[in-house]
């Protein structure tokens, strides 16, 4: 698989240009299973330390994390995602943060027009899961459809899961507004879904792949064959640093953390044995790379390494 990556600046009009600057992306593309691959960038999240490492074992987690240089009080990991297209479809893998999330995030339809994609022309919006930065995208300022003319995919799991009037309860009080948020833009696409299970061809050439624990029903997506094979891995691998060097730890970002570290250990297994690529949706360098065993644990290397 041929990598190119390349600088281009968002065009925002004319009047806008006149007080805002031009946001810059670096953007990713490739060809791969029939499609042109590119990723995406919604901006980035704003997190506290504690949010990843709470609770583990300081001496054993600073000696994890000194070949990594992470800021002390808190972590910016990026958004990126996938847009596949060819002749017949656009298919973008989760819809960003949209403007009701976060400051820092929110950015997807900038960095749509720097790769010449309208979201009229969007066929195919396929999600990994359901959390904000993954879903609320769907909707703009005035709760319209951001991707009017899209289908949208959705694991059968991770969709009862969201849909559940019972999940706000359960969720606990630090993500209830998750699932308030997540409800009401199921409800928007509701009669423009399709669900899928483990296996499944979602569409043509892109397989869903089971990887539970980050959230219930979360799903990872492969595409193509042999060396130049891909796995959208969304969430799943949530970052570079910890989930690499440590991929058994419980990780607070995870919604059962016990789940998550097996599912993550096996894809991570999987990865580095079978050489197929990685675009993880936190990860840097736009997302993509590979996998590589590294002592007691694995190392991610960016497409540009």
């Amino acid at each position: 698989m041929k990598i190119n990556r390349r600088m281009v600046l968002a065009g925002m009009g004319a009047a806008a240009l006149a007080q805002t600057p031009l946001r810059a992306f670096a953007m990713t593309s490739a060809q791969i299973g029939g499609y042109e691959f590119i990723s995406v960038s919604d901006g980035n999240l704003v997190l506290p330390r504690s949010f990843f490492f709470e609770g583990l074992p300081q001496d054993a987690l600073a000696e994890a994390l000194a070949p990594f240089d992470l800021p002390q009080d808190q972590l910016e990991p990026p958004c990126n995602l996938t847009l596949l297209r060819n002749d017949e479809r656009v298919i973008l893998f989760d819809a960003g943060a949209g403007p009701a999330f976060m400051p820092s995030a929110g950015a997807l339809l900038d960095s749509l027009d720097a790769a010449g994609v309208a979201p009229e022309a969007v066929t195919d919006v396929v999600f990994t899961h359901g959390h904000p930065d993954h879903l609320w995208g769907v909707l703009d300022d005035f709760d319209d459809l951001v991707f009017p003319n899209a289908r949208y995919h959705m694991g059968q799991v991770e969709w009862d899961y969201w849909s559940d009037p019972a999940t706000v309860d359960r969720i606990g009080p630090a993500r209830a507004a998750f699932a308030v948020g997540a409800a009401r833009r199921l409800e928007a696409i509701e009669d423009r879904v399709s669900h899928f299970a483990d296996g499944d061809e979602v569409l043509p050439g892109i397989t869903a792949q089971a990887s539970f624990g980050h959230t219930p029903g979360h799903m990872s997506f492969l595409l193509g064959t042999g060396g130049d094979a891909l796995l959208i891995g969304g969430d799943a691998i949530g970052n570079h640093h910890l989930a690499f060097a440590r991929p058994g730890w419980a990780s607070g970002s995870d919604q059962d953390p016990e789940q998550g570290a097996r599912t993550r250990q096996r894809l991570l297994d999987r990865l580095a044995q079978e050489q197929i690529w990685l675009m993880g949706f936190h990860l840097p360098q736009g997302g993509l790379g590979r996998v590589e065993r590294s002592g007691e644990g694995y190392r991610f290397l960016g497409a540009a390494q």
